[in-house]
């Protein structure tokens, strides 16, 4: 049997949306709650009470939810409203840094599956079939070398071939250190 101390460590932790205060809060676990409350429709006032929001997933696999603030709906990844609660994440104002789903699992929005790093770090993390371990490097069949290159601003920099793995990897990073 666990401890109360452990039961309590392992208690969801609910946290208000940003700018959606007292009508839905995320968690930890990456769930979504609409609060109860009081809603008047002309005439008719009803109450609503606390309510898990079903989520969906999105065409690139990521699960989302649509929020309402009775004027507007504003849809949202439920990644990005974790990050937002618990890493202080604020989207497009971490220059470079984008959130990453540790284990590659999209679905899996848990706080600890999650992790703020950089775009450069993500793209190269998670690539399938890679052939080299190194970022920026890759095998060229063509011409049987190693290939070093890398994007900036949506052009793709050829830094050359290389007869060995280690030489583009250093062609690579000593263009990044520039």
């Amino acid at each position: 049997m666990k401890n109360k101390e452990t039961l309590e460590e392992a208690a969801e932790k609910w946290v208000d949306i940003v700018n959606f205060e007292g009508l839905y809060q995320i968690s930890d676990f990456g769930n979504v709650k609409s609060l109860s409350r009081t809603i008047t429709k002309g005439n008719i006032t009803y109450v609503t009470k606390d309510k898990i929001l079903k989520q969906s997933v999105d065409s690139v696999g990521y699960p989302y939810v649509n929020l309402s603030d009775y004027k507007k709906q504003k849809t949202f990844r439920v990644h990005q409203l974790v990050a937002m609660a618990f890493l202080n994440h604020i989207p497009n104002k971490h220059k470079g840094l984008v959130i990453d789903h540790i284990n590659g699992n999209k679905l899996n929005n848990n706080l600890t599956n999650l992790q703020l790093i950089t775009n450069k770090i993500n793209t190269s993390k998670d690539r399938k079939n890679k052939t080299s371990k190194y970022t920026g490097v890759s095998w060229h069949k063509q011409s049987n070398k190693w290939l070093a290159q890398f994007k900036e601003n949506g052009t793709t920099k050829y830094l050359g071939t290389f007869k060995t793995e280690e030489q583009a990897r250093d062609a690579y990073n000593n263009s990044q250190n520039k």
